[in-house]
């Protein structure tokens, strides 16, 4: 077994009992509190107990085994058809839908992951199982393993089943092109509805399945539509591959099966059966089938072709497999990994080998057909080049403009898309050189004033670009100093300089250097002009520039939309925003979620008194104080007038009550002053509430804490009031 794979197997102490436990007025089922040894009968395998006689119902049960464990999770490989588990009285994992009468409807075969409380060793487990399907009970494996270790469990297994699926698929689209481009020949057809059928199957009927999408019954679906098909696909081959009075049982073959298949399909999506019930029945049919199929291919095998016997040859390995993964199905052999895959995967690579032979032949008959034209072709091309070459020339000219054109409008909507300056030259940095090419440079970004660190370096850019640089001066092309140990040292040599100015709220600000070396252009490109290239570039810039400065006025706007101008506290606007993210993040996690809504006592009075700037003095104090007090992970907010309010995830009632009275006392303490004047103290009432120890709604919260709050202020103020299931 894989080093990952480390598991614990259930496989002793298995008992089981049929029939249908009753249910206390708690709900819980009477079975499970029951020891009643004498109805138990053990069972080597929780599956398929003697004396079924017509039962739908069965429990199992078992005492799990001690082990060590991070996550511990019991892996089921499947169950007949519908279950319940129950632990301790409580029921811990459900599959299926149970009605009134215990009963429910097929609703697929998935491995199950069930998981288990801390204190699961040594405890019974049990089973309630429903099935009208030929089989009842759990399948194949019960272990049990660590959450993670299962995950890689599935793809382990998974893995040879999905590659093999992919080279059928190939092979599938290959032979379906062959089909196109040969109408006549109908052998590609099958093989493609061969190979298609096969690839969809060995997917559907992976554990890795439903890694990809949760939904058992659609793959269960998949697995039927595409199994039944097979035995149409053999047939079909057959007939095609056979001349002889043999082919009208051939075709009789492939047209029941593909009766059967859409029947079955369309009864079990009507809901007339359960999808099921239609595999017992195809199984049944499809070994008359192969029994069929076999005894003529076997009278007609000596008149084959070579590659016709190879291709019947593995069709009969990948049929062996497919009837010993019957009789593992319905249990006439042991439980065990039949590989199918690998039926599929000798049949894919016949086919492949076949192909590539039929393929060389092919391409030695046109090797020898294209030696006759080539001579043409040069002759033709040597005629055509010297026309062409002229015109290259001229396209390539128009072609760099319209390629920088393209990059251009590229580079501008990503920018749109960013929601602030530095993931904006983020962009840039990956985004200019090519800009800017074929010339060689570098770019820069301001990082204090007239001070501007290097972004990026492309090409074989000077080696003085490699350094900050420091502008002085004015103009389009202003003089460049480059910095290296802390020297200035001029620039000339034919660099060009540019500028690409943003306007920030500021003002006009040079937040990006463009430096580029003299064009040195290849041939084709030189009539471009230099001129051209430095118009266009600072035109692109100028563009960027002014996406740029939208960028900056969305940031600064975003900022005052989400923050109070006197305080400099988030508003309650940003809080409603955060709530909802930090109330659906609790209630995922199971995580406590305080708010503390804090009211300043007689502020109105404080303020007809003192006047309206003494208040906002008072209202600044507090905000002061409310940022002293918190944690980081706290959210401080002015929700309004004289009210604040504070969101402390993860902290329980106690925890939140104890810090709103630190908070009440500090600002008890306080002096306010007004240029020098003391104003008196100030006192604070505070509404304390928690989920879920206040209410279990988390919508209800900020409620709870309003009315602690009104509480407090009833109780005459300088108080801190919480909300508890009681008050509630």
């Amino acid at each position: 077994m894989a080093a990952f794979a480390a598991s614990q197997s259930v496989d002793e102490g298995w008992e089981y009992r049929w029939g249908d436990s009753p249910f206390d007025k708690a709900g819980v089922p009477v079975w499970t509190r029951q020891h009643a040894p004498e109805q138990w009968h053990s069972i080597a395998f929780p599956s398929n107990p003697p004396g079924r006689n017509g039962h739908d119902h069965a429990w199992f049960r078992v005492t799990l085994p001690e082990g060590s464990w991070q996550a511990p999770i019991l892996y089921i490989y499947s169950v007949d058809i519908i279950v319940q588990v129950w632990f301790d009285g409580k029921k811990i994992y459900q599959y299926g839908t149970f009605d009134a009468e215990g009963k429910g409807p097929f609703e697929g075969w998935p491995w199950h992951a069930i998981s288990l409380p801390e204190n699961y060793a040594g405890q019974p487990i049990y089973f309630r199982v429903f099935s009208n399907y030929t089989d009842i009970g759990l399948w194949g494996e019960v272990a049990i393993m660590d959450k993670p270790d299962l995950v890689l469990r599935v793809l382990d297994t998974s893995t040879e089943s999905l590659v093999i699926a992919g080279f059928c698929a190939l092979i599938a689209m290959l032979a379906l092109l062959f089909a196109m481009m040969q109408p006549q020949n109908p052998n590609f057809t099958s093989l493609a509805l061969f190979s298609a059928a096969t690839a969809v199957m060995l997917v559907s009927e992976s554990q890795a399945s439903l890694l990809i999408s949760y939904h058992p019954l659609v793959w269960d679906y998949l697995a039927a539509g595409s199994y039944y098909l097979i035995p149409v696909a053999m047939a079909l081959l057959l007939s095609q591959w056979l001349k002889s009075q043999s082919v009208q049982w051939l075709e009789w073959i492939w047209k029941f099966h593909l009766g059967y298949a859409a029947g079955a399909i369309a009864l079990a999506l009507v809901g007339a059966v359960d999808l099921s019930s239609t595999f017992p029945v195809f199984d049944a049919l499809f070994l008359v089938s192969l029994v069929l199929m076999t005894a003529i291919a076997i009278r007609h095998f000596r008149g084959l072709l070579r590659e016709q016997q190879v291709l019947l040859g593995t069709f009969g390995l990948f049929s062996l497999l497919l009837v010993l993964d019957m009789a593992v199905a319905h249990s006439i052999l042991p439980w065990g990994r039949v590989p199918v895959s690998w039926g599929a995967l000798a049949f894919s690579l016949a086919v492949v080998t076949i192909t590539a032979r039929h393929y060389v032949s092919s391409q030695r008959s046109l090797n020898e057909l294209n030696r006759t034209l080539e001579q043409q072709v040069r002759e033709r091309t040597a005629r055509a080049e010297s026309l062409a070459e002229r015109e290259r020339a001229r396209a390539r000219l128009l072609m760099l403009e319209t390629r920088k054109g393209r990059q251009l409008a590229n580079v501008i909507a990503k920018l749109q898309d960013q929601d602030g300056i530095d993931q904006a030259f983020q962009v840039l940095a990956s985004s200019i050189p090519e800009l800017c090419r074929p010339l060689t440079g570098a770019f820069y970004r301001r990082v204090a004033d007239n001070f501007y660190e290097r972004v990026v370096c492309w090409a074989d850019a000077p080696s003085s670009h490699r350094f900050p640089v420091s502008l002085g001066g004015a103009g389009p092309l202003p003089e460049t100093r480059l910095l290296e140990d802390g020297s200035m040292a001029g620039r000339g040599d034919g660099v060009i300089c540019f500028r690409m100015n943003v306007q920030s709220p500021s003002g006009l600000l040079t937040e990006g250097v463009l430096l580029l070396d003299g064009p040195v252009l290849e041939e084709g490109l030189r009539d471009y002009g230099s001129a051209r290239i430095v118009s266009s570039t600072q035109q692109f810039l100028d563009k960027i520039g002014v996406t740029l400065s939208g960028i900056l006025l969305r940031e600064e706007l975003q900022r005052f939309s989400y923050e109070d101008s006197l305080t400099g506290l988030k508003n309650w606007r940003f809080f409603d925003e955060l709530f909802a993210h930090e109330g659906a993040l609790a209630q995922r996690n199971g995580h406590p979620l305080s708010l503390l809504l804090i009211d300043i006592d007689h502020f109105k009075q404080f303020n007809d008194t003192y006047g309206h700037p003494a208040g906002d003095g008072v209202l600044r104090m507090v905000a002061d104080l409310l940022r002293q007090q918190f944690r980081e992970s706290d959210t401080v907010c002015r929700y309004g007038g004289e009210e604040f309010l504070v969101m402390m995830p993860q902290a329980p009632l106690a925890e939140a009550a104890e810090r709103a009275e630190d908070l009440r006392q500090s600002i008890a303490r306080a002096t306010c002053l007004e240029k020098g004047v003391d104003l008196g103290k100030i006192t604070v009432s505070v509404g304390v509430a928690s989920w879920p120890e206040s209410t279990e709604l988390m919508s209800n919260l900020i409620r709870q804490a309003d009315q602690a709050l009104y509480r407090a202020k009833a109780g005459g103020r300088d108080r801190v009031a919480s909300a508890t299931p009681q008050s509630v």
